[in-house]
């Protein structure tokens, strides 16, 4: 092995850490009791509506994320001990996702809440995409490198777009779910 650690390892990691952070996910619901005994749905959305919201995009980016990790992990079956690290910083990220989505859900266009929660998610594509270059520059396969490029340069207009007004990454976040759509289409034309 010279060094090298099999994605095997890190697969059962990472399996246990997107696992325990998409259950985590909706342990930050908001808490707070209804001012009726039986509340109306307008009332449930204005306390949930903003959480569930966040929970749901949430839950597709970790599991968008977790797709392309176990790719990724499928592609290149070693790893050296500096992209053990890097995985390691990765997962770190991914674990951050159910604390700031909990922030943003329960402080829906907090100015800084948004900017956290965008650099969170642009964290968990700039580490995805640096571990997939390495993967894809031992091959050199450079067009498997697309789809990763395209989530983190959605994720990183998303956060830009925050800086402008906390309300337009709302409507940016959702191009990075076509990322596996255009992962299958790239696979398929090959």
């Amino acid at each position: 092995m010279n060094g090298h650690f099999e994605s095997r390892r890190l697969e059962q990691l990472s399996n246990t850490v997107f696992g325990v952070a998409m259950t985590l996910l909706a342990y930050q619901a908001p808490r707070e009791k209804f001012a009726s005994a039986d509340p109306q749905w307008r009332e449930i959305w204005h306390l949930y509506g903003a959480f569930l919201s966040t929970l749901l995009l949430s839950f597709i980016v970790a599991g968008m994320f977790w797709y392309s990790h176990q790719r990724r992990l499928a592609y290149a079956t070693d790893a050296g001990r500096s992209e053990v690290m890097l995985n390691l910083l990765f997962l770190l990220s991914v674990i951050l996702l159910p604390v700031t989505c909990g922030l943003y859900g329960n402080n829906y266009g907090s100015p800084n809440v948004t900017t956290l929660y965008a650099v969170n998610l642009l964290l968990i594509a700039l580490f995805n995409t640096t571990l997939w270059a390495i993967a894809i520059g031992r091959k050199q396969d450079w067009p498997t490198f697309i789809t990763p490029a395209v989530s983190l340069t959605v994720f990183v207009a998303a956060l830009l777009a925050c800086l402008i007004d906390p309300h337009w990454p709302v409507f940016i976040w959702p191009i990075g779910f076509l990322s596996p759509v255009l992962s299958a289409w790239i696979e398929k034309r090959r």
